[in-house]
């Protein structure tokens, strides 16, 4: 079964009345969860050497001291923190990393379900709604606790991930794969940004992009992975791509959610045991974010099995 990994500290990252990125989010993932066959765990506190892989310990020190003791601090137009927003940030990071222990340790797949998001946030800057590199930071940990050689970071966020890709952009053992709508927020993802050693691969998609175009472009990536052979696979799973999603203009539904989940764990069967830890990233319908998610979680269980 899948193991899940989430915190009800996740709940106190509170953000501002009409907030997309909001509470709710995580109750709804609940939703969809419900009645699927898995395995909960409550993600731990994450570990600041981890965070420190990845950002500088200023970048640490600055979002832990702008914390408020009340009300809201705001680090730029759309990143907030309320009282409990470090807390939540460091139960992600915690439950990535123990994520990644766990199928390395005895295979299987995970899902950690907690907020605030991760793959915007740079070296120095919490930016879009991000605090700390979630996902980046459990790569990392994979290479350098672990001693993996080749990991694979996929992002299907309708966003790009630009912050994974300068947290990884001169990492040669970590491939980064995005597709996301472009033009739109916050504006890199070009095809020419390849990372320090080519090991970037960015997928713009145009507006109105739907899922038989989405499964084109991905296809030739994933084949292309099973000959570089990873020993691991990390999602960034972003729901926003779906039709509903108010924040884009992707056509998705949560059966293209399922397919490239399944197509995913194909990759994982041969490469590394079916190894495979999925982070939630974006996804701010309610309704549509409760549905791609158990069409993910079910398809990650149903591969697995």
């Amino acid at each position: 079964m899948v193991l899940v990994l989430t915190h009800d500290d996740c709940l106190t990252h509170v953000t501002p009345p009409g907030h997309p990125e909001q509470v709710n989010r995580l109750v709804a993932v609940e939703r969809g969860l419900a009645g699927l066959a898995v395995t909960r765990q409550d993600a731990p506190m994450g570990d600041v050497a981890d965070v420190l892989r990845c950002h500088p310990v200023s970048h640490h020190d600055r979002i832990k001291a702008r914390v408020p003791a009340q009300g809201w601090a705001q680090l730029d137009a759309d990143t907030h923190l309320s009282p409990g927003s470090y807390t939540a940030a460091m139960r992600a990071v915690g439950g990535m990393c123990h994520a990644v222990d766990h199928v390395l340790a005895d295979g299987g797949r995970a899902f950690v379900a907690a907020r605030p998001p991760g793959h915007h946030a740079t070296r120095e800057t919490a930016m879009g709604f991000c605090l700390f590199g979630t996902v980046a930071i459990g790569a990392m940990r994979a290479l350098e606790v672990h001693g993996l050689t080749r990991v694979a970071v996929l992002d299907f966020d309708v966003h790009h991930g630009n912050g994974t890709q300068d947290l990884l952009w001169d990492e040669p053992r970590i491939r980064f794969v995005s597709s996301h709508q472009m033009p739109l927020y916050p504006g890199s993802g070009h095809p020419g940004e390849r990372g320090a050693h080519g090991q970037i691969t960015n997928l713009p998609l145009a507006e109105g992009t739907g899922g038989t175009q989405m499964r084109a472009v991905w296809q030739p990536v994933l084949d292309d992975l099973l000959t570089w052979q990873p020993e691991l696979i990390l999602i960034s799973a972003g729901f926003d791509a779906h039709r509903a999603d108010p924040l884009a203009g992707l056509l998705w539904t949560e059966e293209d959610f399922a397919w490239l989940t399944g197509a995913i764990c194909d990759v994982a069967e041969e490469c590394c045991e079916g190894r495979v830890v999925s982070s939630l990233e974006g996804g701010y319908d309610l309704e549509a974010l409760a549905d791609s998610v158990a069409a993910h979680v079910e398809e990650l269980g149903r591969q697995g099995a």
